[in-house]
């Protein structure tokens, strides 16, 4: 039996995961939560790169998802899910150096990793169903 599928049943079947999970609001949702958070903390020469960090990779990964959704091909396409999920992981990182700078926050930061970790393993799936099915 040939395990292949199309191109367009590919498409179809990674719109309807992003349609369940809304990627597009979520990860927005997501970089502005840990915008918000940032804008109130304090900061000196060692927590002041570590909050930058933050934010880029957080807000990356909603717009390296915006640019998933405009692919121009399949191998574009996974490219910038893969990206997503490797800022993902990225954010997790900068998340627990954050948590050793700002334990006073440690509820807030536990709440935006976890939130991150789900966005890691939504993109995960995404990258593996791709490499499975094509």
């Amino acid at each position: 039996m040939d395990w292949r599928i199309s191109r367009g049943e590919l498409r179809m079947k990674c719109r309807r995961l992003f349609m369940r999970y809304d990627l597009e609001e979520r990860t927005g949702k997501f970089g502005e939560n840990v915008i918000r958070f940032c804008k109130n903390l304090l900061t000196d020469t060692v927590t002041k790169p570590i909050v930058s960090q933050l934010v880029r990779s957080a807000t990356s990964i909603g717009a390296n998802y915006m640019e998933a959704n405009g692919a121009s091909s399949k191998k574009d396409f996974r490219n910038k899910i893969f990206i997503c999920k490797k800022e993902s992981q990225e954010t997790l990182h900068w998340l627990r150096m954050l948590l050793v700078c700002y334990p006073v926050q440690s509820s807030s930061i536990v709440g935006l990793r976890k939130e991150c970790e789900e966005l890691t393993l939504i993109f995960g799936k995404i990258v593996s169903s791709i490499r499975t099915d094509g």
